[in-house]
């Protein structure tokens, strides 16, 4: 039985993932900790990081980009593996992460999705035939009308992955609103789509001559995110110190 904290326990992914837990016979969630105890969790919630004394095989965070340093530390200083899920963190926050990874386990991924990730390692098999062979690729990527960054990391993840298997020998146009001229050959076209309540919808097009082919990922709730947190701890627990992503996590099944 794998023992986890949910750091970030009370919001709605903490929520999600702990619902998920609560059905998984390998994995249980011995404590939480949240900036504040709701009540809506079936298990000690801690308001104080240092306070926690569990024995605990590995963080699920899930948090805001304010609480991930003094997690970091703690994890750091416990030889703790950790899921970093929360995004938005600066340079310096990143460089942080790096530095954690050389203490413990971390593992960090642009998008939880087992679906996404599986997508990266398959569009670079397509690119490396049909971008070699002429085919222009495009990216289009839509979100709910809330979501404050455009394109999303998913999007951009997509994109470095394309990238990385034609060598990164392209560059990245994100509005042909401002220049009237024909497509380059060497160009990944990302555009944004946000409306409604779409959870998250990413489509990757090779455009070539007579003939489209098109990748698909549409997300249904975020559930999917949960899914791919937990499955990724359950990897993590007992690893060595290092640096990790959802590819190792699909690599391994």
């Amino acid at each position: 039985m794998i023992k986890i904290m949910m750091h970030g326990c009370c919001g709605h992914m903490g929520q999600v993932i702990s619902e998920l837990i609560e059905k998984d016979p390998e994995a249980q969630i011995v404590a939480g900790v949240d900036i504040a105890d709701r009540g809506n969790t079936s298990y000690p919630v801690y308001t104080d990081l240092s306070a926690c004394q569990e024995e605990i095989d590995v963080v699920i965070d899930f948090s805001s980009a304010k609480a991930v340093d003094a997690l970091l530390d703690y994890c750091g200083e416990r030889k703790l593996p950790v899921v970093l899920c929360t995004t938005g963190l600066s340079e310096e926050q990143l460089a942080k992460v790096e530095e954690t990874a050389k203490k413990t386990a971390v593992l960090k991924s642009a998008n939880m999705s087992l679906g996404i990730n599986t997508l990266l390692k398959l569009i670079q098999e397509a690119a490396k035939v049909l971008a070699a062979a002429g085919f222009d690729m495009e990216i289009v990527e839509r979100h709910h009308r809330l979501k404050l960054d455009a394109p999303s990391g998913t999007a951009l993840a997509l994109a470095d992955s394309l990238n990385e298997a034609m060598g990164n020998e392209y560059n990245y146009v994100f509005d042909r609103s401002q220049k009237r001229e024909m497509r380059s050959d060497k160009e990944i076209g990302i555009s944004a789509v946000r409306g409604g309540t779409i959870v998250g919808d990413h489509e990757i097009i090779f455009a070539g001559p007579d003939e489209v082919i098109e990748f698909k990922h549409t997300a249904y709730s975020k559930a999917v995110f949960g899914k791919g947190a937990v499955e990724a701890a359950k990897f993590l627990a007992g690893k060595p110190e290092g640096k990790y992503d959802m590819a190792d996590v699909i690599e391994a099944k």
